[in-house]
């Protein structure tokens, strides 16, 4: 096994009852997808193929952002850019992997499929495109993820236009990734870690884990030219509260990166932060200082050690089915369509008329894990949702936490994922959060 864990897998999760359990099935596959893995049997000769590119996905018309009910009217301005930005890795004979990074709460499954559609004349396979958002709550709401957020139907010209960046969204992923495809050239791929203290746990439960690693990637040319730099780290980006566009400490950060190592593109992702929020929060210049802590942490690690990655990655997916808890029959979600708070009556309407029109509601969330691995060196992971930080921490503890670097919020936004200590507590992270993302 690439990645040896402390106890037997089995043995572990065998402790965890196997019933409505959202996390032992998960974790089982993360398990074979990454633990099984054998390492590239050669290396291609010379360095690694590696294009960046990046492009604006700001819209410049006000729309319906994200993030938070209580938000009313359209967004009126745009207090900072937001971006999507890709960082390929390989050659078309070795079949590219496609990281992309986007300033939005989460992007659907539906558009990375549409995506793999568009692109099926590139090479681009399944297992080889990972796509991860930043989870900003300041950025335009988009069709598919967390649709009861504003708990009422959207007005038509608000639907149409969230329908129109949708399409956009769309479009601009297709392109900055065709843009880093055609910037591929040889690169230095290494990696690090570091520390960033700023998430706390927000749960305010007796047991209030959290994770301040600050896994960061970075590309150079054969000169020594710094050309990207990847970072991620488990918090929500929830700073600012504002309706104006901002890619909140995230954009801030990027911003800081690109600033230290002028010319170099920044790249952001979000750990399995879903129960983590920034201990300052409030101000565009909290974001900011913030950001900036993130920055200077990679100006720390920069002058090394780092290890180099020769080879690029062997990327597998496994879709799997996760459990909901036990539906409500029709009685229960006809009182439910009374209740007082209107996220929850709104959410129990819709699915009364489902059922009206004949349709079954689900009884299982699919579930797409995807594993990178640089051989032996380095493994990423990559998890749909709103995912905790017991599954980082625990996969983190279980295998070699010095070559795992796990990753929230990629490649869809279903609901939260929380673990089993999380469902026995309750609260929003262990079900409240369902009705906002119309899950049963």
């Amino acid at each position: 096994r690439l990645f040896p864990m402390k106890t037997p897998l089995l043995t572990a999760a065998s402790t965890l009852p196997l019933r409505t359990v959202l996390g032992t099935p998960l974790l089982l596959a993360i398990a074979l997808l990454t633990a099984c893995s054998l390492p590239q049997s050669s290396s291609p000769p010379g360095l690694p193929s590696v294009g960046v590119a990046r492009v604006d996905i700001t819209p410049d018309y006000p729309t319906r952002l994200t993030g938070f009910a209580s938000r009313k009217t359209e967004s009126d301005g745009v207090a900072q850019r937001i971006h999507a930005k890709a960082l390929i890795i390989g050659t078309d004979a070795q079949g590219p992997a496609v990281l992309v990074t986007v300033d939005n709460l989460g992007v659907s499954d539906a558009i990375r499929s549409e995506l793999l559609r568009r692109l099926a004349n590139t090479r681009l396979t399944h297992d080889r495109l990972a796509i991860c958002s930043s989870h900003t709550h300041s950025a335009p709401m988009i069709n598919g993820v967390a649709p009861n957020i504003f708990m009422a139907d959207l007005p038509p010209d608000q639907q149409a236009r969230v329908d129109r960046y949708t399409r956009e969204l769309t479009d601009n992923l297709e392109k900055v990734i065709r843009a880093a495809l055609a910037d591929r050239r040889p690169a230095r791929i290494e990696w690090t870690q570091g520390k960033v203290g700023f998430a706390m746990n927000r749960r305010g439960k007796p047991i209030a884990p959290v994770d301040h690693d600050l896994p960061v990637l970075r590309v150079k040319s054969p000169e020594g030219i710094v050309r990207a730099v990847f970072v991620s780290y488990a918090c929500h980006c929830v700073t600012l509260g504002l309706n104006t566009v901002h890619g909140d400490w995230a954009g801030s950060a990027q911003l800081a990166l690109e600033a230290d190592h002028p010319g170099a593109i920044g790249l952001v992702a979000i750990g399995c932060g879903a129960d983590q929020n920034p201990n300052k929060r409030g101000t565009p210049d909290m974001a900011d200082a913030l950001g900036r802590q993130i920055a200077d942490e990679v100006k720390r690690l920069f002058p090394g050690p780092w290890k180099e990655l020769p080879i690029a990655p062997t990327a597998r997916t496994e879709r799997i089915a996760l459990d909901f808890d036990t539906l409500p029959t029709r009685a229960e979600w006809t009182a439910l369509a009374t209740n007082k708070a209107q996220q929850i009556s709104y959410h129990a309407k819709k699915n009364l008329a489902r059922l009206d029109r004949g349709e079954s509601l689900p009884t299982k969330l699919p579930y797409l894990i995807q594993t990178w691995n640089f051989g032996t060196n380095l493994a990423l992971v990559f998890l749909p949702g709103e995912v905790v930080v017991d599954y980082g921490l625990r996969l983190k503890r279980e295998f070699d936490g010095s070559r795992l670097w796990v990753h929230g919020y990629s490649n869809d936004d279903p609901c939260y994922i929380p673990s089993e200590r999380i469902l026995q507590e309750g609260g929003y992270e262990g079900g409240g959060a369902m009705v906002y993302y119309d899950r049963p």
